[in-house]
This record gives structure tokens, sequence and C-alpha cells, in this order.
């Protein structure tokens, strides 16, 4: 009885969590969103849409549609009930069944008490929690086979899922053969797929040679002691799981555990920018070694170290209130400027207008529902200047990429529409600026909050 309140609670939290974003779209779940209308349109990734993240990651958004509210809401709250019984299910294979329930609990309290963006949005760091949770299990249990089978599935969302195929080496080792058949079956079928869809020359462009350039050129100054600090910050909100690891650790002594914790913490630097969602590279192994170490404090110790807990709720439930009741919030600032733009564009926009967005901003897709109009999604491979620092910075980190692709956009037809949303924060970086030949075909049709709404002129207009 216990038990079943327990998974009760956790599901009611996570679902009850998810839902009070019920109308938001954070522009990191907004991107994939845009990908995948595309995709059910009939286009194909990487040839027909830039797109510089893993397949799948466009891919399972079209599992519900690529629809926004309740459909995308649903998907996330299945994906972290999900999660959870995944970290029981590891739990119990790696420490037995007194684990579990701690496990899956304090997976469901870092699903949902943490940076909003981070925990709503299925990104590729989130989408590979229970892939690197699950392969480890596997591989601990005795089937290395399908343990690089999950690895290679999570490679498919993450590129940084090589990280956990590591990680079942040192689990698997005896049997590295398996694992690496195991692991080579997903990824050489999917690159089987991408090569009769004329789309493998352009997948390994945009996600393995843009992405290479990218992790190098961060916008950090001294990006190794920044890394220092946010990891000891985030070892401070994560206070619980941290002793709880701890006490593992001193009872413990597997070298396997230590290797698992270098190459997560290496999850987290790799790209020198330490986003919050980065850190779901360390969730796994932490609340893994967490649960166990709860377990192995008496009862009265154990309740009491699990207060710890009360810092992150204490820290970002009061957000979720906030949301229920439509208070303002700093975060959503940008996401109801793009509101504004969309309900503009629904009302002048005819049937068939096609959009390109200037800027990283791909939720004006799907809240317009006007479908693209070029292969790309946002600014960046048009200008060659990273989202991370565009408002505010011209540099150009991929100048050849950008004058190819913009070389290409002229000689395909026009979009109906330009919304530029880059141009009224940074404005070198304006559209008329960058594209300044393509722009003397279009008219300042509307402005609204942090857009500029150009459209096509027709002749005679």
């Amino acid at each position: 009885m216990l038990k079943r309140a327990i998974w009760i609670g956790i599901v009611l939290l996570l679902v009850a969590a998810r839902f009070c974003h019920l109308h938001v779209l954070w522009v990191e779940e907004a991107y994939p969103t845009a990908a995948a209308m595309e995709l059910l349109r009939g286009k194909v990734l990487y040839r027909d849409i830039w797109f510089d993240k893993p397949p799948f990651f466009a891919g399972i958004y079209m599992l519900w549609g690529a629809q926004i509210g309740w459909g995308l809401r649903l998907a996330g709250s299945l994906f972290a009930i999900f999660t959870c019984w995944v970290a029981a299910r590891a739990a119990r294979v790696l420490w037995g069944p007194k684990t579990e329930l701690w496990a899956g609990g304090l997976m469901a309290v870092f699903l949902t008490f943490d940076t909003a963006s981070a925990v709503m949005a299925l990104t590729p760091d989130l989408l590979t929690v229970p892939l690197h949770m699950g392969a480890i299990a596997l591989a601990a249990a005795g089937f290395p086979f399908w343990a690089g089978a999950v690895a290679g599935i999570s490679i498919l969302f993450n590129a940084k899922g090589l990280l956990i195929l590591l990680v079942c080496l040192a689990w698997s080792w005896p049997k590295r053969l398996e694992l690496l058949a195991g692991f080579a079956a997903p990824v050489l079928i999917s690159l089987a797929w991408m090569g009769l869809r004329g789309s493998l020359v352009d997948f390994w462009q945009q996600v393995w040679a843009w992405g290479a350039i990218y992790s190098r050129d961060t916008n950090i100054p001294h990006p190794m002691l920044e890394g220092a600090r946010r990891t000891l910050n985030w070892a401070g909100f994560h206070i619980a799981l941290v002793v709880a690891a701890c006490i593992t650790a001193w009872k413990e002594e597997d070298w396997r555990w230590a290797v698992w914790l270098i190459v997560s913490v290496a999850g987290v630097f790799l790209g020198l920018r330490f986003f919050p969602r980065y850190y779901f590279h360390l969730l796994p192994v932490f609340v893994l070694l967490a649960a166990r170490g709860f377990t192995l404090l008496p009862r009265r110790f154990a309740i009491l170290a699990s207060f710890l807990l009360i810092l992150p709720v204490a820290r970002f439930g009061p957000r979720y209130v906030a949301l229920a009741q439509d208070k303002p919030w700093g975060d959503l600032l940008l996401f109801r400027s793009s509101m504004e733009a969309a309900n503009t564009l629904k009302a002048k926009a005819s049937a068939g207008d096609t959009l390109l967005v200037w800027g990283y901003r791909p939720d004006l897709f799907p809240l317009s529902g006007l479908p693209a109009g070029t292969r790309f999604l946002d600014s960046q491979p048009l200008n060659g200047v990273l989202a991370d620092r565009h408002l505010i910075s011209a540099k150009v980190s991929f100048p050849q990429v950008a004058s190819t692709n913009r070389d290409m956009l002229m000689r395909s037809p026009r979009p109906t529409w330009i919304a530029d949303g880059l141009g009224p924060y940074n404005g070198v970086l304006d559209v008329r600026v960058v594209l300044k030949d393509l722009m003397k075909d279009y008219r300042l049709e509307a402005t609204t909050p942090g857009y500029r709404l150009w459209r096509l002129q027709r002749s005679g207009e």
C-alpha cells in the first residue's frame, strides 16, 4: 500500500507540474516542434530542413503530431513518469529492491523542482536520462548487446550518447564486442536510412561539423573556472543527492562508479557552456548513488537527510504557483512577445503563406501555424552568429557556412513573411542589413514588441 501510494504521489506531482505549463512553449521545445511540423508536411530532415541536432530529437515530437498545449504536456508527463520508473528499475538491478522507491522519488523531485525550461522541455540532454540509466542497468544485469543498443539509440538523441557507451564498457568489458555490436545496430540502421533519403552528407555537416565548431566557440571568458563555479552551485542545490551519494561511496568500493561519475562530469563540461540542461548528465549517477545511500542510513537519519530536499522545493515551487496565477514572469518575456507576433500573423496571413523567422525564435512557427518558407528554422545558419550571443554580439562563428546558405536562400522561392525577431535587439544583425538584397522585395507590414513583420510584395503592390 505504501509503495502504491508513493507512486501515485509521484505521478500526480509530475503531471500537475507539467500541466502548469500548458499555455507555455519554451524555445528549447519549440525548435524540435517546428522541425517535426515540417517533417509531417513531407520534408526530409537535414536535406530539406536545416537541423543541428540528432534525428530522433525532432522525430520524437512527431509522435504527438508536433502539437503544443495538451499534446506536448501529456507527452512530457508520460516521459517523466517513464524516467522515474527506469530509475527505480535500475536501482533495483544495481542495489536491490529497497532502493526502488528512493530512486523513483528522487528523480521525480529533480524533474520537477529545477530550472523550468530544463525540466519541461524534452531536449537531448533530458531525453537521454532514462536511456543513460537503462543502458547501465542492462550492462550490470549481464545484457551487453541490449545495453549497447540503448546507448546507440541515445546517440540518435544526443551526440553525448557516446559517453554512455564509455560507461557501459566499464560494466561489460569482458563482453565488449557484444556491447559494441548492440551499439552499432541502431546507428548503422539510421545512417542507412539517411543515405537512402539523400540526407547523410547534410546530417554530417549540420550535426557533427557544426556541433564541433559550436563546442569550441564558447562565449564564456574563463570556461573552466565558470564550469567549476556552476558545478559547485549544482552540488549545493542537489545537496540531498550529494550527501547520500557520499555515504554510498564511503560504504561501497567499486571503481566503475568513479568512472561513471568522471564521464558524467565530462558530459557537463563538453561544449563549455554549462546550461542547466547540461547537468542532466549528472542526474542518473547521483540519483542511483543517493538511493543506495538513503537505504544505508538508519531510518531516522534517512528521514532527516530527506529534509534537504526542501531546498529545491522552496526554490522552484513558488514558480508553479506564480504560473498558475498567470503572474508576470521574466523568463517568459520573449515567449509572450512571440505570442503577440503570432496573433498578428494569423490575423494578416492568407492561405498558403509561408514564413522565415530571423533570430532564434522557432516558437513562432507552431504559435502562428505557418509553414517554413525556406529550409531554415532560425537565422544562425544564415548569419553564422550563434544564438547564445546574437542578442548582444555579431561575432560570426560560421562565415563560410553562412555565405553558402545565403546564396542558396537567394536562389530559392521567397517566403511570404519574414519575422525579424533579432533586429529590434541587435541592429547590426537586422535582417535588412544581413539580407539586404532579399529585403528589397519586402515591405514592413506590422511591428509588435520584439518583432518586425515583413511581407513579400506581389506584382502591382
